[in-house]
């Protein structure tokens, strides 16, 4: 019944609860006594979110978790861990596992607030999501994917507070441009018009005020060469895409400050171990 779910880097700029990639860095998930869990695995408590979302899937017992998904960074650390626990209690309750569970996703956007974790977690890929559908985005070029991960960490509540209820209009056409620019750079192979399609008006600079070791490593990564980067999530973590033969020379590059990354796109989503 053990699962593995990817971590994801959402928003992607311009893509403000809509677009999110999955990484090939991950969670595993599994019930206590069922599965052999590995020596490192932990059990997970009541309030843990993993164990949270297997009882609301209607899971007995407890589950155990080993992540690689470094916590309140803005690598989506609570949405694959709830993925794993929603299809661990899918497994148990059905005895078979289901391949994007429609249940999963629905249930764990309700508990995350928003889906831009959540859908590439239990997909894979990069994709789009709205209303309960997941739609996978072709991706017609092989980036490298380079996190800059501070020491630091991030409430994602206390961060959607500072942007308010409301945008200007100006702000809203601003960002389905580049969203709708962005979707098609990466559907055509078009690396050059990267940079221009994750710029963002909404989210970005009233989350990097709060955060102004990212907002560094941010501006250093686009003057290293960087294809495009942004903010992952609500940060603090800031995600890279480069070429894959550039990517470890560009991680050195990066402020000393945060540790590096250098991660690929992990087209599988959840699956089991």
């Amino acid at each position: 019944m053990a699962v593995r779910v990817p971590a994801t880097s959402a928003n992607m700029g311009p893509g403000f609860d809509a677009l999110g990639v999955a990484l090939t860095l991950h969670a595993d998930v599994g019930l206590v006594g069922v599965d052999g869990a590995p020596a490192d695995a932990r059990e997970a408590e009541d309030s843990h979110p993993a164990q949270v979302a297997f009882v609301r899937a209607g899971g007995s017992g407890r589950v155990w978790v080993r992540s690689e998904i470094p916590i309140g960074r803005g690598l989506g650390f609570s949405g694959a861990v709830r993925i794993g626990g929603a299809l661990v209690a899918e497994q148990q309750q059905n005895g078979s596992f289901v391949h994007r569970s429609p249940a999963a996703l629905a249930l764990c956007t309700e508990l995350e607030g928003h889906a831009d974790n959540v859908g590439p977690a239990l997909c894979g890929g990069v994709v789009v999501t709205a209303d309960g559908r997941v739609v996978s985005i072709p991706v017609a070029m092989r980036p490298a994917f380079v996190a800059w991960i501070p020491g630091t960490t991030t409430s994602t509540s206390e961060s959607r507070r500072r942007i308010g209820p409301e945008v200007t209009l100006e702000a809203a056409v601003f960002n389905i441009a580049r969203t709708a620019m962005l979707v098609a750079a990466l559907a055509t192979g078009d690396t050059a018009a990267l940079r221009e399609a994750t710029r963002d008006a909404i989210h970005q600079d009233i989350r990097f005020a709060a955060a102004p070791g990212s907002l560094a490593a941010f501006e250093a990564g686009l003057a290293a060469g960087a294809w495009c980067g942004w903010l992952s999530g609500s940060g603090p973590t800031v995600t890279f895409m480069c070429a894959p033969d550039e990517a470890d020379e560009f991680a050195a590059r990066l402020p000393a400050d945060g540790h590096t990354k250098v991660l690929g796109i992990d087209g599988e989503g959840a699956r089991t171990l």
